[in-house]
């Protein structure tokens, strides 16, 4: 039994197509709204953007009880915010660690497109870059 059976089973099913549908926009749009970060004109709408999407993936998924997918969108949901506080530039670390979580994200998707278990977080995807240099 795959992630999407287990869901269907303990949820109602407009409520889990409702999921797929928001999850694959807001996982259509995180790679181009990384790549923005680096871009000066762009980088407070994108880094708000981003946050947004984090919490609203942990919302959903801790509703869902999908519990590697909330400890990783608040993982990367408290990254984020340091990074709005501070209010300076990404650097190339830390755009390719919001990559690679992006990529964990898309195979939760086709995960749940093929009906399988929820793949293992990467272990990398739990050490926060160094976002303070340069």
């Amino acid at each position: 039994m795959g992630i999407r059976t287990d869901l269907e089973n303990n949820f109602d099913f407009e409520i889990i197509d409702e999921f797929f549908d928001h999850y694959a926009m807001m996982i259509e749009i995180i790679e181009p709204l990384i790549v923005d970060l680096s871009n000066e004109q762009r980088f407070h709408r994108s880094l708000d953007e981003l946050f947004r999407i984090f919490h609203n993936i942990k919302s959903a998924t801790s509703y869902l009880k999908i519990e590697p997918m909330v400890r990783l969108a608040t993982f990367s949901e408290d990254a984020l915010e340091q990074l709005r506080t501070r209010d300076t530039k990404v650097n190339e670390e830390t755009v390719t660690w919001l990559i690679a979580v992006s990529d964990m994200f898309l195979q939760w998707q086709e995960d749940f497109k093929m009906d399988n278990e929820l793949s293992k977080i990467h272990f990398s995807l739990l050490i926060l870059p160094d976002m303070e240099k340069a």
